[in-house]
């Protein structure tokens, strides 16, 4: 997914340590989300929503109402302002390659957003939906029921999620800093000398 050029969250910043709006941002998103909410009932139905997404991201239509339905855990319809802004941290964590460092900061919600039977388990299914949100690839989820379904019966609860969770930012960590090492070690390449060629009509 990109965030398309010149749209409005283009222009916002999100902290790379935490994955949150600075409260300047969060006053500029509740405008625009006011902008957007053309019925005045501090909500956004399917239609705005998907109109609004279809703007700003290159998402298709069908990963844009699974979001809806994610988002819209009580089918009522719409989403308010505290949904419409998780959404959009998510977004912005995506387009600055974030998601894992996202997941950790904010496991607990992202957990109640996947947990889409109130059972307080995730099963894989639900991760194969909603892996176009957070980049969960193939082999990275089949190592986290591998690895964290310690109860065995191929879902997570909130504990074993937590785990994976630190497991994966410990991983990202890791990463950053081989990637920083890397760029120290590497060689500077040297300059080659500027050759003058004077012209014998100057004499």
């Amino acid at each position: 997914m990109k965030l398309k050029q010149g749209s409005f969250l283009w222009y916002l910043y999100l902290d790379k340590l935490y994955c949150l709006l600075s409260v300047r941002n969060v006053k500029a998103l509740l405008e625009y989300f006011h902008l957007l909410d053309v019925h005045h009932n501090n909500t956004l139905n399917d239609v705005l929503f998907y109109h609004f997404l279809r703007h700003v991201t290159s998402w298709k239509r069908t990963q844009i109402m699974i979001v809806f339905n994610m988002l819209d855990w009580n089918a009522m319809g719409e989403i308010g302002f505290d949904q419409f802004y998780m959404l959009v941290c998510i977004l912005l964590a995506q387009q600055n390659h974030l998601e894992e460092q996202f997941i950790f900061r904010h496991s607990r919600p992202v957990f109640e957003l996947l947990d889409l039977d109130g059972e307080l388990r995730i099963g894989a299914d639900h991760f194969h939906m909603y892996n176009f949100l957070f980049n969960i690839k193939k082999q990275e989820l089949r190592e986290l029921y591998h690895d964290f379904d310690i109860t065995g019966d191929r879902r997570l609860n909130y504990k074993e999620f937590k785990l994976f969770t630190i497991f994966t930012m410990d991983k990202y960590q890791e990463k950053q800093k081989a990637e920083k090492e890397q760029g120290k070690t590497a060689p500077l390449k040297k300059k080659r000398p500027h050759r003058f060629i004077l012209s014998s009509k100057l004499f």
